[in-house]
């Protein structure tokens, strides 16, 4: 068994115990509920395995459904029910959500174990939660007073965030234990995660008092479940077509210039880097890697003779190429999702020997912004390292010095040195002792490269 095996197996075991100490501790509190109520129960238990099963990626590798809508639903039902007990009925719920279709397909072992801790483990916290919020509040009797249906919804909106979070905490620490800090890209827009996860909580409070009081309304439930899992799915969509938008740009350009052939990952790694030694959100990383990944897509309507030609540009043909990228930056634009990166890429570097930074419809700053900063450095160090037509690569600390004598507000030092910190940290070179190593590895015989993998 190799090392990560090993952490696999430990996280695993872990959480599997933890998750069976917390249903053994429901149990011991209390039974399910009546005969009848065991029966709604394994209607929403139904519902919960089917959305879990149908769960989308709605961020790098991180899956996502309505399911916590569905065990808040069950925890206030339970709640309000005379002699429920909603930590079971939560706990319960989270371990039939162990499984995932790739979990079978692919025989894991690893991950049903360490979901069905971290879903039972949740369930049964935010169950006992809102069974000490809730108890002594039976709305059974119609009609309910408004504050109390209310206050019973936030009740729920406040237990899903923080089921959510929970369940985040529990997945971003086994991935950190198993695979290690950089085996995920950070998660992106989770603010507005969180808030769909309060939204569906509110409504699963709702629906809870809702089934105390009329039974009949179960189609209904089950209908809100399937709209929940929609938007989801729309959300999911959505975010694969803008990343593969990018990915086509991107083809696009390094067909037609093969410079630019692992440039702009290059320099989406290299902000990257920066991006987390200085303390980025995952949504400011995403921002600036997918304007890293278009920056350079002016380049498309620039004259191919521009673009071929060995040696420095001159005033005239570097004010053409501008020019022509300002046309393709402009068309950019105007698709929504890419405004925020087009206006970053586009103004991440000065236009003219006296222009300022930045291109917020063109609007120029005195200052460029420290995003700009980063995709300044971030481009400058690759251009720097890497072989052009007309000069061969500098070494890394040459560069690094380079940037640091340069006047332009772009290339500041704190950012410099987040890259420094970076790269040490990571034990990557970069620069012509990089490009050989690489070469080398090229000629090497397939079968001896094999052998040492």
């Amino acid at each position: 068994m190799n090392r990560r095996n090993r952490k696999k197996f430990l996280v695993g075991s872990v959480y599997a115990s933890a998750g069976v100490v917390t249903l053994v501790v429901a149990w011991i509190v209390g039974p399910l509920g009546p005969p009848r109520a065991v029966l709604i129960w394994l209607l929403f238990a139904v519902a919960f395995m089917v959305l879990e099963w149908r769960s989308v990626e709605v961020n790098d590798r991180l899956l996502q459904s309505p399911g916590n809508m569905v065990a808040l639903t069950a925890g206030v039902y339970f709640a309000l029910l005379p002699d429920g007990n909603p930590m079971l009925a939560m706990a319960l719920m989270g371990a039939v959500g162990l499984f995932g279709p790739g979990d079978i397909s692919e025989r894991r072992v690893f991950q049903p174990a360490a979901n069905f801790g971290q879903l039972t483990v949740t369930g049964g916290a935010v169950g006992l939660v809102v069974h000490l919020l809730l108890r002594g509040l039976p709305p059974s009797s119609s009609p309910v007073p408004f504050g109390l249906v209310l206050g019973v919804a936030i009740v729920g909106a406040v237990a899903a965030l923080a089921y959510s979070l929970l369940n985040f905490a529990f997945v971003r620490l086994a991935v950190r234990i198993v695979y290690g800090t950089r085996s995920i890209l950070p998660w992106s827009s989770m603010g507005r995660l969180a808030s769909a996860h309060v939204l569906m909580g509110f409504l699963g409070g709702l629906l809870g008092q809702l089934l105390i009081v009329e039974e009949q309304v179960l189609p209904l439930i089950l209908l809100v479940y399937v709209i929940g899992h929609l938007a989801l799915s729309s959300y999911s969509q959505l975010r694969e077509a803008h990343e593969s938008s990018l990915r086509g740009f991107v083809k696009t350009l390094e067909a037609r210039d093969l410079y630019t052939r692992g440039h702009t990952e290059r320099v989406a790694y290299f902000c990257q880097l920066i991006g987390e030694e200085l303390g980025f959100t995952g949504t400011q990383l995403e921002r600036i890697r997918w304007a890293a990944l278009i920056h350079d897509l002016g380049k498309l309507a620039v004259p191919a003779e521009v673009i071929g030609k060995r040696g420095r540009l001159d005033s005239d043909e570097f004010r053409r190429l501008r020019i022509q990228a300002h046309r393709v930056e402009d068309a950019l634009a105007e698709v929504d999702f890419l405004r925020p990166m087009v206006e970053l890429a586009s103004g991440f570097h000065p236009h003219g020997p006296r222009e300022d930074y930045g291109q917020k419809g063109h609007r120029h700053v005195r200052q460029p912004t420290l995003e700009m900063k980063v995709l300044g450095v971030a481009d400058a160090f690759d251009a720097m390292t890497s072989s052009r037509r007309y000069r061969m690569s500098m070494g890394q600390e040459a560069a690094f010095a380079e940037m640091r004598a340069d006047p332009s507000p772009l290339f500041d030092d704190d950012v410099i040195a987040a890259l420094e910190r970076a790269l040490d940290r990571i034990g990557q070179r970069y620069g012509p002792a990089q490009i050989a190593v690489e070469e080398a590895e090229e000629k090497r015989p397939l079968a001896e490269q094999g052998a040492s993998e």
